[in-house]
């Protein structure tokens, strides 16, 4: 049934925290949201909305530069990875100390 997962990101502190945007067939979307919520909307759009008010950034299409701003290589912000259940506790990730 799903069409699309687009993983977003913000740091916050020493932390990143992920959102992942989920596509649906119907033409609505969910985000999973750091504490394992997922929220939905009406369409993809506002849902990227609503990512973009919160200072997210789509990992999809950043470039060096854009991850320099989150003070991390480009090579270093990988989403997490596992089903949706492993997801929920790894929405989260410190950055270490050296950044």
């Amino acid at each position: 049934m799903e069409i699309r997962d687009q993983w977003w990101v913000v740091r916050i502190g020493n932390r990143l925290i992920w959102g992942l945007l989920r596509e649906l067939e119907s033409g609505t979307a969910r985000v999973l949201d750091s504490a394992g919520n997922w929220l939905g909307y009406d369409s993809p759009e506002s849902a990227r909305a609503a990512l973009l008010d919160a200072e997210f950034r789509a990992l999809d299409g950043m470039d060096d530069e854009d991850a320099a701003e989150l003070g991390l290589p480009l090579a270093e912000l990988l989403p997490p990875e596992g089903d949706d259940e492993a997801l929920i506790a790894r929405m989260v990730q410190e950055i270490p100390a050296r950044h």
